[in-house]
């Protein structure tokens, strides 16, 4: 932690080798937020790199109150949420024939325990992935920023609560109602969620 304070004084002088040592610590999980709001590759990337600028352009706005990772999860939340509602409005209707890719630390990385899995269960797990991703990205910007720092980053309460700034109450309730919508979502594929979700 003490090293990780001395970067960031180091980054808010203007040293760029000591704001890429920190961009290093945290890509991964910065990409992994922007993947889930994007949904595929290439939107993560972008969504990605727009994060690094903003991040460097407000490095002195970080006031050493709450933890850096707060501070990231926060600038890549609110970055993320701003993309996608720019490409909602710019193109509000979803191609069905968009794939999604898949990205590092997907979600299900850590519920596979086979190493060696058959070709069928490479295509069905891909598709559940397809399915969970696609219904992700349905969901209402508000639960949809929940449900990927909860479920899928495992975030606390706490945490989220810091990062999007509101109640640890009002956070408890979005995740119940963004799970709810996430199975209603899912459940309107009705093969699809019984051959997964039951």
């Amino acid at each position: 932690m003490a090293d990780e304070l001395k970067l960031i004084k180091k980054a808010q002088k203007g040293d760029v080798e000591a704001f890429e040592k920190i961009i290093t610590e945290y890509q991964s999980i910065i990409y992994n937020i922007a993947f889930r709001f994007a949904g595929n590759a290439e939107d993560a990337a972008d969504m990605s790199q727009e994060v690094f600028l903003k991040m460097f352009r407000n490095i002195n706005s970080f006031q050493f109150k709450s933890k850096l990772s707060t501070w990231i999860y926060r600038v890549a939340t609110n970055t993320c949420l701003d993309q996608v509602k720019r490409k909602n409005r710019n193109n509000p209707a979803y191609s069905l024939d968009d794939g999604f890719e898949d990205g590092d630390g997907s979600f299900f990385s850590n519920e596979i325990a086979d190493d060696s899995p058959t070709p069928d269960e490479v295509i069905e797990q891909a598709e559940m992935k397809d399915v969970i991703n696609q219904a992700i990205s349905e969901l209402p910007d508000d639960y949809r920023t929940v449900i990927i720092l909860r479920d899928i980053q495992g975030l606390s309460y706490d945490e989220i609560a810091e990062i999007i700034e509101c109640s640890v109450g009002t956070v408890k309730s979005r995740i119940s109602r963004g799970r709810r919508n996430l199975r209603e979502i899912l459940s309107k594929d009705r093969e699809l969620f019984d051959k997964y979700f039951v």
